[in-house]
């Protein structure tokens, strides 16, 4: 039985709206989600107020959505803080392929057959 299924890889990015940053943020400043893992290439810091107002969008932006949902066009979060123009973009970059058996021990039951 094929158990494969595809992700989406993201960049999240920070990026300037014209209204001055009060957080931490740097323009430009980004990183990226594999799988279930967060990377950071060239960024060495990311605010954790931030991450918490975008790591619950994360797993959604990463499957298939249909093309009328707000999910497939939505993709800047706002800063949490109400002072801070800072917004981060949310880009799927690729596709992955994982494997079920490679991420969980619960095994897929066969679909009814009647």
């Amino acid at each position: 039985m094929d158990d494969s299924f595809e992700l989406y890889d993201l960049k999240v990015e920070t990026i300037a709206t014209g209204r001055p940053f009060v957080c931490s943020h740097r323009e430009g400043d980004y990183f990226l989600v594999q799988g279930e893992n967060l990377v950071f290439p060239e960024t060495d810091r990311f605010s954790m107020y931030a991450l918490s107002a975008i790591l619950p969008l994360l797993a959604a932006k990463q499957r298939v959505t249909d093309h009328n949902d707000w999910m497939y066009t939505d993709a800047e979060i706002a800063c949490p803080d109400p002072n801070c123009g800072a917004r981060f973009r949310i880009t799927r970059t690729g596709k992955r392929v994982f494997h079920h058996h490679e991420v969980t021990i619960v095994p897929l039951e066969e679909e009814n057959k009647e």
